[in-house]
């Protein structure tokens, strides 16, 4: 049976991993979405697709870019969840 201790150490690093992995993705979007606002309440246009269509381009762009690095980061994860098993089986 795993140990109390274990499985919170998991959970942290499993949460670690994900934000570390999704930062810079909600952050660009966060940014771009504060630069639209700005512009839509200086301009006037509240038309949706002006919103939408950048941020989607944004987080593509973004996220083939980034896909090396995320899949790397992804992979140390997985590697070292896998390499020190033992504990996981008791």
């Amino acid at each position: 049976m795993m140990s109390m201790q274990l499985i919170v150490d998991l959970g942290r690093t499993t949460l670690e991993t994900a934000l570390i992995v999704g930062a810079p993705l909600l952050i660009l979007v966060m940014l771009l979405s504060l630069l639209i606002n700005i512009v839509q309440v200086l301009t006037s246009l509240q038309d949706i697709t002006l919103s939408t269509v950048p941020r989607l381009a944004v987080v593509g762009i973004a996220s083939l870019l980034l896909m090396p690095w995320m899949l790397r980061r992804l992979a140390v994860f997985t590697l070292q969840l896998f390499s020190d098993f033992r504990p996981l089986l008791h």
